[in-house]
């Protein structure tokens, strides 16, 4: 071999790290963090994190320019997909009550370097989020004021005409975010009870405008005369769901938050059940009150709700919408600040991230270090900015991270589960070293049959009628069922978006491709459908492997409906992630330390797998026998 390159063993070694997992400790409920979160505070955490900015904002943006009056259809298409990825984050919550949210969940299933970068991704989801809600607050609060802010800073500072910076620095923006971070800071309980009274007062006002809104209401704004009930036809209706899927991102803050939840187990579902479902109640109604009280091409999309109440001549119902709106935008600040710490101290314990951002402090029992960098590069972003352009990186990241924490549920549920027994001292064995990775399929010779009730063997009753894929290698077909899932899903979300306009088929053409993608992800389903499943006396999602793949298809098709500049500023900023990773985390992860220096004096004997994951163990020789003149040798 060639001076200087890499042998085929260190190639292997390296892409074993890559796709190592981290292990599974379900049972595992110490923390240094503070656990003092009830259900009433999990539920009220993602209210406040789904409830807030959309509110305002998205319902008059979507209806006018998207929609129109069918903007509760999108708002209700919307809630479904999120239902879909909520069920998701509700089993893997309720399995593994820690801290990491989509991180985490792709860490134990699918492999570190994905859930780095899905890790990566949902930082800068965090980051712009909190920016874009504090610029939208300073922007509230300035309209309240005849613009004195805005008109002050400009004639003191002036104006810039720098590409992705703002016109003018926002001040206000920026303070706003250092108050709240300096609140979280205090600890999980003052963040929680701050929590609590901004959410309790948007959820009554959502009610007056509800109210109040269905009292005013004109049928006839839906009327032919007014462009009908979906002048944008079903592609509008699609479009809009793409953008109102925003609206619901919020809701992964409870699962992020379980580390902190008394009983998660119980707690995490239960939130994330009732929090979307009001939320989705919430922006079906406030949507449908608005385009009937105005006509839906006549809104204002900067402040709809406001400017409704305003033009039907209640100005003092319009000044309540807007001073609570900037009561409601602090919720999904808050959300936002107490999530992202906690992601970035989620890597770093694993090692993946700068060690400086595991600490927690002794008395508030949160991650100071993370609260107070990641707060003020908050406030930084909201000061200088531009956010306009970059806030299409918020449905993206999410999209991708709930597509992978959908594809995670599948993994683990058709994977065998991990033996708990350890050999005793007493008993003598060869000293075992496991490297598991989604990709491998091989095991020792030795290693003992699973029998007819493991996880991802043909289920026994079908095995007369289906005995060709009892005669795959164990957990094979399973694998191979998965991956052609999402290859069709993809396939069958280009087809369904762009359809012959990009395409360029002819209609036969067409026809051909949908039935072939839509028939090959419908046999996939099948084939995971037979094969049997973990099952865990916490909450698991109903329909498997048919809700998280519907969540995955879904998922897909909204991804494919952003704009290609989107996929190409969160190429960059994974490319940036990527070189991260390489220079830091793969060589400070946690997972090092359970891998033994030196692997070639080691035997290795292959054997079909009994896993979907694989299994490659080592095994050290035993010592040979010695003669009574003779010392033992060691291998």
């Amino acid at each position: 071999m060639a001076r200087g390159l890499p042998s085929t063993a260190s190639l292997a070694r390296f892409c074993q790290k890559l796709n190592r997992l981290k292990p599974l400790e379900e049972s595992a409920m110490e923390t240094p963090l503070q656990r003092c979160l009830s259900t009433l505070d999990l539920t009220l955490l993602g209210l406040g994190g789904m409830v807030g900015s959309g509110l305002y904002v998205l319902t008059g943006t979507v209806a006018k320019e998207t929609a129109g009056p069918a903007v509760l259809l999108s708002f209700a298409l919307a809630a479904v997909a999120s239902l879909l990825s909520g069920l998701c984050y509700a089993e893997f919550g309720a399995r593994l009550p820690r801290t990491g949210s989509a991180y985490l969940f792709t860490y134990v299933s699918m492999g570190e370097l994905w859930a780095f970068l899905i890790g990566w991704n949902v930082l800068l989801e965090y980051l712009i989020g909190g920016a874009a809600v504090a610029r939208a607050w300073s922007g509230y609060l300035d309209s309240m004021f005849s613009h004195r802010i805005h008109n002050f800073t400009q004639a003191h500072i002036g104006t810039w005409q720098v590409p992705l910076l703002a016109h003018y620095p926002d001040f206000l923006a920026a303070a706003i975010v250092l108050l709240a971070s300096a609140f979280i800071s205090c600890g999980a309980r003052v963040s929680s009870w701050l929590n609590h009274t901004f959410t309790v007062v948007s959820l009554l006002l959502v009610l007056f405008i509800i109210i109040l809104g269905f009292a005013l209401a004109r049928p006839q704004n839906w009327s032919a005369e007014e462009g009908g009930f979906a002048p944008f036809g079903f592609s509008g209706i699609m479009a809009g769901t793409a953008t109102c899927f925003y609206a619901f991102v919020g809701f992964d803050v409870i699962a992020a938050s379980s580390e902190e939840a008394r009983n998660p187990k119980r707690a995490v579902p239960i939130a994330i059940s009732i929090s979307l479902g009001l939320a989705a109640g919430a922006y079906i109604l406030v949507s449908t009150v608005l385009t009937l009280m105005v006509p839906w091409h006549s809104l204002n999309p900067n402040s709809a709700l406001a400017d409704a109440f305003y033009r039907r001549g209640y100005s003092w119902a319009g000044f309540i919408v807007a001073a609570g709106s900037i009561c409601t935008m602090n919720t999904v600040l808050l959300s936002s600040l107490f999530s992202l710490p906690r992601i970035v101290y989620a890597m770093a314990v694993d090692g993946l991230f700068f060690q400086v951002f595991a600490r927690v402090h002794p008395r508030t029992q949160v991650p100071l270090a993370g609260i107070t960098v990641f707060g003020s590069l908050m406030s930084l972003l909201a000061l200088l900015l531009d956010l306009e352009a970059l806030v299409q990186f918020l449905s993206i990241g999410t999209l991708l991270a709930y597509t992978f924490v959908a594809t995670s549920i599948l993994v683990l549920r058709f994977q065998k589960s991990p033996p708990s027994s350890s050999p005793s001292p007493a008993s003598p064995s060869p000293r075992v070293k496991e490297y598991h990775s989604f990709s491998d399929h091989t095991q020792l010779v030795g290693t003992n049959q699973a029998s007819a009730t493991e996880p991802g063997q043909l289920r026994p009753a079908l095995r007369p009628y289906l005995g060709f894929l009892g005669r795959c290698s164990p957990g094979a077909a399973v694998a191979w069922a998965l991956s052609i899932l999402v290859a069709s899903a993809i396939t069958l979300a280009c087809v369904l978006v762009f359809g012959d306009s990009v395409l360029h088929l002819p209609n036969w053409g067409y026809i051909l491709l949908l039935l072939l993608s839509s028939v090959t992800f419908l046999l996939s389903l099948f084939v995971l459908g037979v094969h049997e499943q973990q099952r865990k006396d916490t909450f698991q999602i109903p329909m498997v492997p048919l809700t998280p793949a519907l969540s995955i298809l879904l998922n897909i098709c909204l991804m494919l409906k952003l704009s290609y500049l989107t996929w190409v500023r969160v190429s960059i900023w994974l490319l940036i992630g990527l070189a991260v990773y390489f220079c830091y985390g793969i060589w400070h992860s946690k997972q090092n330390r359970q891998e033994p220096p030196e692997l070639t004096t080691s035997h290795y004997v292959v054997f079909p797998s009994t896993n979907l994951e694989e299994s490659v163990q080592t095994v050290q020789p035993p010592a040979q026998e010695s003669s009574p003149t003779e010392q033992p040798t060691s291998p």
